[in-house]
Protein backbone atom coordinates (compact mmCIF):
# COMPACT_ATOMS: atom_id res chain seq x y z
CA UNK A 1 0.00 0.00 0.00
CA UNK A 2 1.24 3.61 -0.73
CA UNK A 3 2.15 6.08 2.03
CA UNK A 4 -0.58 8.57 2.18
CA UNK A 5 -1.37 11.45 4.31
CA UNK A 6 -3.91 9.73 7.22
CA UNK A 7 -5.05 12.72 9.11
CA UNK A 8 -5.56 16.80 8.23
CA UNK A 9 -3.78 19.32 10.68
CA UNK A 10 -5.53 19.26 13.98
CA UNK A 11 -8.97 21.17 13.65
CA UNK A 12 -8.67 22.47 10.60
CA UNK A 13 -11.09 20.35 8.53
CA UNK A 14 -14.77 19.20 9.35
CA UNK A 15 -14.74 15.49 10.65
CA UNK A 16 -17.49 14.51 7.85
CA UNK A 17 -15.60 16.41 5.13
CA UNK A 18 -12.05 14.45 6.80
CA UNK A 19 -14.30 11.04 6.60
CA UNK A 20 -14.87 11.60 2.71
CA UNK A 21 -11.19 12.18 2.00
CA UNK A 22 -10.06 9.30 3.87
CA UNK A 23 -13.14 6.92 3.00
CA UNK A 24 -13.61 8.02 -0.92
CA UNK A 25 -10.91 10.18 -2.42
CA UNK A 26 -7.93 8.68 -0.65
CA UNK A 27 -8.56 5.19 -1.96
CA UNK A 28 -9.59 5.96 -5.63
CA UNK A 29 -6.34 8.21 -5.92
CA UNK A 30 -4.14 6.14 -7.18
CA UNK A 31 -6.72 5.39 -9.74
CA UNK A 32 -7.53 8.47 -11.10
CA UNK A 33 -3.70 8.79 -11.31
CA UNK A 34 -3.28 5.86 -12.91
CA UNK A 35 -5.78 6.21 -15.40
CA UNK A 36 -7.07 9.86 -15.89
CA UNK A 37 -10.32 9.81 -15.12
CA UNK A 38 -12.27 12.22 -13.37
CA UNK A 39 -12.66 11.85 -10.04
CA UNK A 40 -16.78 11.85 -10.11
CA UNK A 41 -17.41 9.40 -7.42
CA UNK A 42 -14.87 11.87 -4.59
CA UNK A 43 -16.54 14.79 -6.27
CA UNK A 44 -19.81 13.38 -6.19
CA UNK A 45 -19.06 12.30 -2.48
CA UNK A 46 -17.52 16.03 -1.34
CA UNK A 47 -20.92 17.60 -2.84
CA UNK A 48 -22.88 15.51 -0.63
CA UNK A 49 -20.78 16.23 2.41
CA UNK A 50 -21.52 20.24 1.63
CA UNK A 51 -18.02 20.74 0.89
CA UNK A 52 -18.90 22.17 -3.06
CA UNK A 53 -21.39 24.42 -0.79
CA UNK A 54 -18.83 25.91 1.38
CA UNK A 55 -18.66 28.90 0.22
CA UNK A 56 -22.67 29.51 -1.04
CA UNK A 57 -24.65 31.80 1.09
CA UNK A 58 -26.62 30.24 4.17
CA UNK A 59 -29.79 32.13 2.20
CA UNK A 60 -29.40 30.13 -0.59
CA UNK A 61 -28.72 26.95 1.50
CA UNK A 62 -25.03 26.78 1.47
CA UNK A 63 -22.60 26.70 4.64
CA UNK A 64 -21.25 30.58 4.20
CA UNK A 65 -17.52 29.43 5.27
CA UNK A 66 -15.05 31.53 4.12
CA UNK A 67 -11.39 31.68 2.52
CA UNK A 68 -9.59 30.25 5.46
CA UNK A 69 -11.85 26.99 5.31
CA UNK A 70 -11.80 26.60 1.62
CA UNK A 71 -8.14 26.55 1.49
CA UNK A 72 -7.87 24.14 4.44
CA UNK A 73 -10.14 22.03 2.17
CA UNK A 74 -8.34 22.18 -0.84
CA UNK A 75 -4.98 21.49 0.83
CA UNK A 76 -6.14 18.43 2.86
CA UNK A 77 -7.32 17.27 -0.55
CA UNK A 78 -3.95 18.21 -2.54
CA UNK A 79 -2.12 15.69 -0.12
CA UNK A 80 -4.40 12.96 -0.88
CA UNK A 81 -5.34 13.79 -4.55
CA UNK A 82 -4.23 16.35 -6.81
CA UNK A 83 -7.14 15.95 -9.26
CA UNK A 84 -9.92 16.11 -6.98
CA UNK A 85 -8.14 19.01 -5.44
CA UNK A 86 -7.76 20.92 -8.28
CA UNK A 87 -11.84 20.29 -9.36
CA UNK A 88 -12.73 21.87 -5.88
CA UNK A 89 -10.47 24.45 -6.30
CA UNK A 90 -11.44 26.03 -9.82
CA UNK A 91 -14.92 25.35 -8.51
CA UNK A 92 -14.53 27.41 -5.45
CA UNK A 93 -12.77 30.28 -7.29
CA UNK A 94 -16.15 30.11 -10.09
CA UNK A 95 -18.59 30.30 -7.34
CA UNK A 96 -17.11 33.74 -5.64
CA UNK A 97 -18.27 35.56 -9.02
CA UNK A 98 -21.37 33.45 -9.23
CA UNK A 99 -22.31 34.22 -5.70
CA UNK A 100 -21.98 37.43 -5.76
CA UNK A 101 -23.64 37.55 -9.43
CA UNK A 102 -25.47 34.74 -10.56
CA UNK A 103 -29.20 34.18 -11.00
CA UNK A 104 -30.58 32.40 -7.61
CA UNK A 105 -31.55 28.93 -9.20
CA UNK A 106 -27.91 28.38 -9.92
CA UNK A 107 -26.99 29.87 -6.46
CA UNK A 108 -29.50 27.29 -4.85
CA UNK A 109 -28.30 24.30 -7.24
CA UNK A 110 -24.63 25.35 -5.98
CA UNK A 111 -24.96 26.07 -2.49
CA UNK A 112 -26.94 22.42 -2.20
CA UNK A 113 -23.91 20.21 -3.81
CA UNK A 114 -25.99 19.93 -7.53
CA UNK A 115 -24.04 22.04 -9.67
CA UNK A 116 -19.95 21.84 -10.57
CA UNK A 117 -18.56 24.94 -12.00
CA UNK A 118 -15.41 26.62 -12.79
CA UNK A 119 -13.53 28.96 -14.75
CA UNK A 120 -12.78 29.27 -18.47
CA UNK A 121 -10.46 32.19 -18.90
CA UNK A 122 -6.99 30.92 -20.39
CA UNK A 123 -7.42 31.67 -23.77
CA UNK A 124 -4.88 30.08 -27.30
CA UNK A 125 -4.55 33.62 -28.48
CA UNK A 126 -3.47 35.28 -25.12
CA UNK A 127 -2.33 31.96 -23.26
CA UNK A 128 -1.61 32.54 -19.53
CA UNK A 129 -2.58 36.22 -20.08
CA UNK A 130 -6.16 35.50 -18.38
CA UNK A 131 -6.47 39.42 -18.22
CA UNK A 132 -6.92 39.77 -22.12
CA UNK A 133 -9.35 37.62 -23.54
CA UNK A 134 -9.67 37.66 -27.28
CA UNK A 135 -12.93 35.39 -27.60
CA UNK A 136 -15.31 38.08 -28.38
CA UNK A 137 -19.28 38.43 -27.72
CA UNK A 138 -21.18 40.18 -29.80
CA UNK A 139 -25.39 41.17 -29.23
CA UNK A 140 -27.47 38.26 -30.88
CA UNK A 141 -31.13 40.12 -30.79
CA UNK A 142 -32.24 42.08 -28.02
CA UNK A 143 -32.28 39.83 -25.39
CA UNK A 144 -29.24 37.21 -26.39
CA UNK A 145 -25.37 37.16 -27.34
CA UNK A 146 -23.16 35.36 -29.18
CA UNK A 147 -19.97 34.12 -28.09
CA UNK A 148 -17.25 32.81 -30.01
CA UNK A 149 -13.13 31.81 -28.36
CA UNK A 150 -10.85 29.00 -28.45
CA UNK A 151 -10.27 28.78 -24.47
CA UNK A 152 -7.25 26.84 -23.81
CA UNK A 153 -7.37 25.18 -20.74
CA UNK A 154 -10.68 24.46 -18.18
CA UNK A 155 -10.50 22.58 -15.12
CA UNK A 156 -13.71 19.91 -15.45
CA UNK A 157 -13.92 20.40 -19.00
CA UNK A 158 -16.78 18.10 -20.28
CA UNK A 159 -17.50 17.70 -16.79
CA UNK A 160 -19.11 20.60 -15.24
CA UNK A 161 -22.31 21.97 -15.12
CA UNK A 162 -21.37 25.46 -15.86
CA UNK A 163 -18.55 27.92 -17.22
CA UNK A 164 -17.34 30.85 -15.58
CA UNK A 165 -16.74 32.45 -18.97
CA UNK A 166 -14.53 35.55 -20.25
CA UNK A 167 -15.02 37.43 -23.23
CA UNK A 168 -13.96 41.08 -24.86
CA UNK A 169 -16.91 43.44 -23.83
CA UNK A 170 -19.95 43.29 -25.30
CA UNK A 171 -20.93 46.79 -26.00
CA UNK A 172 -19.07 48.43 -23.30
CA UNK A 173 -15.48 49.91 -22.60
CA UNK A 174 -13.39 48.05 -20.62
CA UNK A 175 -11.16 45.02 -20.67
CA UNK A 176 -13.30 42.04 -20.28
CA UNK A 177 -16.84 40.56 -19.24
CA UNK A 178 -17.64 37.76 -17.49
CA UNK A 179 -21.11 35.05 -18.44
CA UNK A 180 -22.37 32.04 -16.64
CA UNK A 181 -22.03 29.57 -19.78
CA UNK A 182 -24.08 26.35 -19.09
CA UNK A 183 -22.10 23.53 -20.41
CA UNK A 184 -24.50 21.88 -22.56
CA UNK A 185 -24.75 25.06 -24.57
CA UNK A 186 -25.43 24.30 -28.32
CA UNK A 187 -21.67 25.21 -29.81
CA UNK A 188 -19.16 24.18 -27.13
CA UNK A 189 -16.81 21.66 -27.85
CA UNK A 190 -14.27 19.56 -25.52
CA UNK A 191 -11.55 19.27 -27.82
CA UNK A 192 -9.86 15.96 -26.48
CA UNK A 193 -9.77 14.34 -23.24
CA UNK A 194 -6.70 15.61 -21.08
CA UNK A 195 -3.36 13.64 -20.87
CA UNK A 196 -0.77 15.49 -18.78
CA UNK A 197 1.77 14.99 -16.78
CA UNK A 198 0.77 15.58 -13.80
CA UNK A 199 -2.96 16.17 -12.35
CA UNK A 200 -3.58 13.89 -14.61
CA UNK A 201 -8.03 13.33 -13.55
CA UNK A 202 -8.67 17.28 -13.61
CA UNK A 203 -10.26 16.82 -17.31
CA UNK A 204 -8.41 20.19 -17.92
CA UNK A 205 -9.10 20.12 -21.84
CA UNK A 206 -9.37 23.05 -24.55
CA UNK A 207 -12.89 24.45 -24.96
CA UNK A 208 -14.62 26.12 -28.31
CA UNK A 209 -17.24 28.05 -28.35
CA UNK A 210 -18.63 28.55 -31.84
CA UNK A 211 -21.70 30.61 -32.14
CA UNK A 212 -22.69 29.57 -28.85
CA UNK A 213 -25.82 31.50 -28.02
CA UNK A 214 -27.01 32.89 -24.56
CA UNK A 215 -29.21 35.10 -22.79
CA UNK A 216 -27.83 38.59 -22.07
CA UNK A 217 -29.20 37.66 -18.48
CA UNK A 218 -26.62 35.27 -18.18
CA UNK A 219 -24.02 37.97 -17.64
CA UNK A 220 -21.83 37.56 -14.35
CA UNK A 221 -22.00 41.35 -14.02
CA UNK A 222 -21.96 44.30 -15.81
CA UNK A 223 -20.41 44.87 -19.36
CA UNK A 224 -16.72 45.54 -19.11
CA UNK A 225 -16.38 45.16 -16.08
CA UNK A 226 -15.19 41.64 -15.88
CA UNK A 227 -11.46 42.20 -15.17
CA UNK A 228 -12.32 44.50 -12.33
CA UNK A 229 -14.43 41.80 -11.01
CA UNK A 230 -11.98 39.03 -11.37
CA UNK A 231 -9.16 41.05 -9.83
CA UNK A 232 -12.54 41.39 -6.64
CA UNK A 233 -13.42 37.80 -6.26
CA UNK A 234 -11.54 35.30 -8.23
CA UNK A 235 -8.29 36.09 -7.95
CA UNK A 236 -7.87 36.77 -4.44
CA UNK A 237 -9.10 33.22 -4.22
CA UNK A 238 -7.90 31.07 -7.19
CA UNK A 239 -4.53 32.34 -5.54
CA UNK A 240 -4.65 31.76 -1.98
CA UNK A 241 -6.25 28.09 -2.67
CA UNK A 242 -3.33 27.51 -5.33
CA UNK A 243 -1.06 28.38 -2.07
CA UNK A 244 -3.48 26.05 -0.07
CA UNK A 245 -2.82 23.53 -2.77
CA UNK A 246 0.91 23.66 -3.17
CA UNK A 247 1.32 23.45 0.43
CA UNK A 248 -0.75 20.47 0.90
CA UNK A 249 1.08 18.70 -1.91
CA UNK A 250 4.61 19.98 -0.06
CA UNK A 251 3.29 18.61 3.39
CA UNK A 252 2.44 15.38 2.21
CA UNK A 253 5.88 15.00 0.05
CA UNK A 254 7.88 16.30 3.27
CA UNK A 255 5.88 13.44 5.83
CA UNK A 256 6.53 10.36 3.18
CA UNK A 257 9.90 12.12 2.94
CA UNK A 258 10.34 11.37 6.72
CA UNK A 259 8.89 8.07 6.63
CA UNK A 260 11.52 6.85 4.26
CA UNK A 261 14.12 8.43 6.12
CA UNK A 262 13.13 7.45 9.49
CA UNK A 263 12.41 3.32 8.38
CA UNK A 264 14.97 2.81 5.77
CA UNK A 265 17.85 1.18 7.20
CA UNK A 266 21.80 1.36 6.35
CA UNK A 267 22.34 -2.08 7.46
CA UNK A 268 26.20 -1.95 7.18
CA UNK A 269 26.50 1.05 9.62
CA UNK A 270 23.16 -0.55 11.56
CA UNK A 271 21.57 2.76 11.42
CA UNK A 272 18.43 4.48 9.64
CA UNK A 273 18.74 7.60 6.70
CA UNK A 274 17.25 9.58 9.80
CA UNK A 275 20.58 9.28 11.49
CA UNK A 276 23.24 10.89 8.45
CA UNK A 277 23.65 14.31 9.26
CA UNK A 278 23.55 15.20 5.55
CA UNK A 279 19.89 13.86 4.77
CA UNK A 280 18.76 15.85 8.35
CA UNK A 281 20.11 18.78 6.95
CA UNK A 282 18.49 18.49 4.07
CA UNK A 283 14.99 17.55 5.38
CA UNK A 284 15.34 20.22 7.73
CA UNK A 285 16.02 23.31 5.15
CA UNK A 286 12.67 21.84 2.96
CA UNK A 287 10.71 21.88 6.15
CA UNK A 288 11.67 25.39 7.11
CA UNK A 289 10.75 26.54 3.95
CA UNK A 290 7.35 24.88 3.46
CA UNK A 291 6.35 26.12 7.21
CA UNK A 292 7.69 30.04 6.24
CA UNK A 293 5.05 29.48 3.25
CA UNK A 294 2.47 28.39 5.46
CA UNK A 295 2.96 31.08 7.48
CA UNK A 296 2.41 33.49 4.44
CA UNK A 297 -0.81 31.88 3.54
CA UNK A 298 -1.97 32.37 7.37
CA UNK A 299 -0.79 36.35 6.89
CA UNK A 300 -2.54 36.60 3.56
CA UNK A 301 -5.41 35.49 4.99
CA UNK A 302 -5.59 37.63 8.17
CA UNK A 303 -4.65 40.13 5.98
CA UNK A 304 -7.84 39.99 3.52
CA UNK A 305 -10.18 39.40 6.93
CA UNK A 306 -9.03 42.33 8.50
CA UNK A 307 -8.71 44.54 5.37
CA UNK A 308 -5.02 45.25 5.54
CA UNK A 309 -3.57 47.41 3.09
CA UNK A 310 -0.94 45.07 2.61
CA UNK A 311 -3.97 42.48 1.57
CA UNK A 312 -2.75 42.50 -2.44
CA UNK A 313 0.68 42.52 -1.92
CA UNK A 314 0.48 39.51 0.50
CA UNK A 315 -2.16 37.50 -1.80
CA UNK A 316 -0.16 37.65 -4.78
CA UNK A 317 3.27 36.81 -3.09
CA UNK A 318 1.79 33.61 -1.56
CA UNK A 319 0.95 31.56 -4.67
CA UNK A 320 4.55 32.05 -6.05
CA UNK A 321 6.31 31.45 -2.97
CA UNK A 322 3.85 28.48 -2.17
CA UNK A 323 4.39 26.83 -5.86
CA UNK A 324 8.19 27.32 -5.97
CA UNK A 325 7.83 25.58 -2.15
CA UNK A 326 6.28 22.84 -3.28
CA UNK A 327 8.26 22.31 -6.82
CA UNK A 328 11.72 22.92 -4.42
CA UNK A 329 10.11 19.87 -1.90
CA UNK A 330 9.12 17.42 -4.80
CA UNK A 331 12.51 17.49 -5.93
CA UNK A 332 14.19 17.70 -2.47
CA UNK A 333 11.81 14.51 -1.62
CA UNK A 334 13.26 12.78 -4.43
CA UNK A 335 16.60 13.33 -3.93
CA UNK A 336 16.23 12.44 -0.14
CA UNK A 337 14.42 9.12 -1.32
CA UNK A 338 16.46 8.26 -4.03
CA UNK A 339 15.60 4.94 -6.00
CA UNK A 340 12.46 4.42 -4.13
CA UNK A 341 11.05 7.86 -5.10
CA UNK A 342 10.95 6.26 -8.75
CA UNK A 343 8.56 3.81 -7.67
CA UNK A 344 4.47 4.14 -7.42
CA UNK A 345 4.43 2.85 -4.46
CA UNK A 346 6.35 5.29 -2.32
CA UNK A 347 3.65 7.84 -3.34
CA UNK A 348 6.56 10.57 -3.79
CA UNK A 349 6.28 10.14 -7.77
CA UNK A 350 2.45 10.99 -8.00
CA UNK A 351 3.11 14.34 -5.80
CA UNK A 352 6.28 15.39 -7.78
CA UNK A 353 4.14 15.62 -10.53
CA UNK A 354 1.05 17.73 -8.84
CA UNK A 355 4.00 19.38 -7.02
CA UNK A 356 4.64 21.18 -10.47
CA UNK A 357 1.68 22.26 -11.72
CA UNK A 358 0.68 25.54 -9.57
CA UNK A 359 3.86 27.48 -11.05
CA UNK A 360 2.70 26.81 -14.78
CA UNK A 361 -1.17 27.81 -14.01
CA UNK A 362 -1.90 31.35 -14.90
CA UNK A 363 -0.84 34.01 -13.27
CA UNK A 364 2.63 32.00 -13.54
CA UNK A 365 5.22 32.35 -10.86
CA UNK A 366 6.71 35.21 -13.79
CA UNK A 367 3.77 37.25 -14.18
CA UNK A 368 3.45 37.21 -9.69
CA UNK A 369 7.43 38.65 -9.68
CA UNK A 370 5.45 41.53 -11.85
CA UNK A 371 2.84 41.84 -10.13
CA UNK A 372 4.39 41.90 -6.99
CA UNK A 373 6.87 44.30 -8.35
CA UNK A 374 4.18 46.45 -9.13
CA UNK A 375 1.99 46.47 -6.38
CA UNK A 376 5.55 46.50 -3.75
CA UNK A 377 6.14 50.13 -6.05
CA UNK A 378 2.81 51.84 -5.80
CA UNK A 379 2.29 51.15 -9.66
CA UNK A 380 -0.96 49.53 -11.46
CA UNK A 381 -0.78 45.91 -12.19
CA UNK A 382 -1.69 46.55 -15.67
CA UNK A 383 -0.90 48.91 -18.38
CA UNK A 384 1.96 50.26 -18.66
CA UNK A 385 4.09 51.94 -16.10
CA UNK A 386 4.58 55.36 -15.70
Amino acid sequence: MPHTAEAPPTGLVPAPWDAVVREVVQPLAEEVDRTGCFPRTGVRALADAGVLGLLSSPAHGGTGGDLRQAAAVVGRLAGVCGSTAMVVLMHYAAVAVIDANGDDEVRRAIATGRHLSTLAFSEHGSRSHFWAPVGTAVPDGPHAVRLDARKSWVTSAGEADSYVWSSRPLEAAGDMSLWLLPADSTGLDVRGAYDGFGLRGNASSPITADGVRVPRRTALGPDGEGLSIALALVLPCFLTLSAAFSLGVADTLLELTARHLRETRLEHLDESLAHQPVARREYAALRLRADAARALLDDALDAMESGRADATLRVLQVKALAAETAADTADGAMRLCGGSAFRRELGVERRFRDALAARVMAPTTEALYDFCGRAGLGLPLFGEAK
